[in-house]
């Protein structure tokens, strides 16, 4: 393979990947989205949150129900306390990463 074809393969990848999430935002700052949708809008970071949370915890299983994951369920406890307490993303994050890494060394 050549550098030019390398580089060129780069650019695109970053261009394909580039335009859906700057696009969107060039578009809503010229248009008024209704209330309705302001709202609805709201609810997407929470939504992508507690998926990304229940893929961490859950185990999928061949068969029957998915498995819960122990030690980041645990994780979870003091985390979700600091998220209720602070309302702060970063505080939020900082305790479950020191949370999990805690309680892999002692019980993993």
């Amino acid at each position: 393979m050549s550098s030019n074809y390398v580089l060129l393969t780069i650019l695109g990848c970053s261009i394909v990947t580039w335009i859906p999430r700057i696009l969107p935002f060039l578009i809503s700052k010229r248009v008024d989205f209704p209330d309705w949708f302001l709202r609805f809008l709201s609810y997407i970071p929470i939504c992508i949150l507690t998926a990304l949370l229940f893929q961490s915890i859950l185990e999928v299983q061949a068969t029957g129900f998915p498995k819960v994951k122990t030690l980041e369920a645990l994780s979870c406890i003091p985390t979700l306390l600091v998220a209720i307490r602070t309302k702060d993303l970063m505080k939020t994050v900082v305790v479950g990463i020191i949370t999990i890494a805690v309680l892999r060394i002692f019980l993993g």
